[in-house]
């Protein structure tokens, strides 16, 4: 039987199937509905040739009915490697949806076409999340060309939906399934650092808001026959940013910044005229909030505020809520945890960070119902944006890290 030095061999021998795999991935474009697309059909269907054709056959598919979506469904797709145990499971998840290219005159290459240069494959979903897929992949295909069994069974899922939301992903299959147990080890390779060294273990809580303030629209020589939405909305930006971030002023060196975030963002047009007063104002705020404090003590808050301004300026505000989402942490003593950092030192000596984020990933979907979870790569982060990349060598070096922990 082969030991863990002819796995790492095996992994670090196969580079050409690796960008055999992310080329098959980028050209089987996967976007979401509402980013103008008809899911993930193709792709998951590719993808499960590919698996077939390396061995991992064990192959089972949760689909969510979604009517927009090519097929009318948006597939969820789980390989098994079969373990020594099954007293509990090791889940690498992976998503196969990708962003939108965006503006393609950014592009220095085909965002569809994935390109080789210096080590580096450049096309869109290449590192987000194609890495941490092809990760889990060469990890498991190394265990099951090898004829190893590893110590407990693994579980890579490849889910739908992440990028806009996971209704139709990790929300349906908490929802509409008992797949994962609560003894489950949960690795998520879509978010880390160039090192590789954080492991995130929490997140802030995320409050999306949309405010419109209603006044009076009038002459711009006459704004006493108007109200100002413009200026009153304004002022409530303002207020709602310095207030909230005196109010909810804790920090956390967990985090990047450490505090709490209360951000106006997006403005919509008001009037089409320099010499309008408008009548209407609409702006939204992005909050990333501390999970020490909860969203409704910030929305109990931001009441208080909008009822301050609409007193001053005499104004209407409503407001409405885009996005709510607050996460449970994951114990920083948890199995998963440890297991990781120890295959981290033993793979590559690296000392592990342990850190919470700003930004939301299906981690808090899945530790709000109690499952542990981690979120750990070594990436440059280029997600979402022109010219987004992964590094191979990124890429053979999680899978070796990988390796290990399964053969723990």
């Amino acid at each position: 039987m082969a030991d863990i030095s002819s796995i790492k061999d095996f992994i670090k021998n196969n580079r050409a199937e690796y960008i055999k795999l992310e080329s098959l991935l980028t050209s089987n474009k996967a976007l979401a509905p509402e980013n103008g697309g008809d899911g993930e059909l193709k792709k998951c269907e590719a993808l499960e040739a590919f698996l077939k054709e390396h061995g991992i056959t064990k192959l089972e598919r949760f689909d969510a009915a979604d009517s927009r979506a090519a097929g009318g469904i948006r597939p969820n797709l789980v390989a098994t490697i079969d373990g020594e145990n099954d007293d509990y499971s090791i889940w690498i998840i992976a998503h196969l949806d990708v962003v939108p290219a965006g503006d393609l005159s950014l592009w220095e290459t085909d965002p569809w076409t994935v390109v080789e240069k210096d080590g580096r494959l450049f096309g869109r979903g290449v590192e987000d999340d194609q890495q941490g897929l092809t990760s889990a992949f060469a990890a498991a295909w190394a265990y099951v060309s090898l004829g190893v069994k590893p110590k407990h069974t693994v579980k890579l899922l490849f889910a739908a939906d992440e990028e806009v939301g996971s209704k139709y992903g990790i929300i349906w299959l908490l929802k509409n399934t008992d797949i994962f147990k609560k003894e489950d080890l949960i690795i998520i390779p879509d978010g880390g650092d160039p090192k590789g060294e954080t492991i995130e273990v929490a997140e802030k809580n995320i409050l999306w808001l949309k405010f419109t303030t209603s006044g009076k629209q009038s002459h711009g020589s006459r704004p006493d026959e108007g109200n100002n939405a413009c200026l009153a909305g304004s002022h409530l930006a303002l207020k709602l940013h310095e207030q909230l971030k005196k109010k909810f002023k804790k920090c956390d060196k967990m985090f990047s910044p450490s505090y709490s975030t209360f951000e106006p963002t997006m403005r919509k047009a008001n009037v089409d005229g320099v010499n309008i007063i408008p009548g209407s104002d609409v702006f939204c705020m992005d909050c990333r909030i501390l999970p020490c404090y909860s969203c409704e003590e910030v929305l109990r808050e931001t009441d208080k505020i909008c009822a301050e301004i609409e007193k001053e300026y005499g104004v209407k505000i409503t407001y409405e809520i885009l996005q709510k989402a607050q996460s449970l942490p994951t114990p920083p003593d948890a199995r998963v945890v440890k297991l990781l950092s120890e295959s981290l030192k033993e793979t590559h000596g690296i000392d592990s960070k342990i850190i919470g984020i700003g930004g939301g990933t299906v981690g808090a979907e899945l530790r709000n119902e109690g499952f542990d979870c981690v979120v750990w790569g070594t990436l440059d982060e280029r997600c979402h944006m022109p010219n987004e990349y992964c590094i191979i060598d990124n890429l053979i070096k999680d899978a070796l890290t990988l390796a290990v922990l399964i053969g723990k």
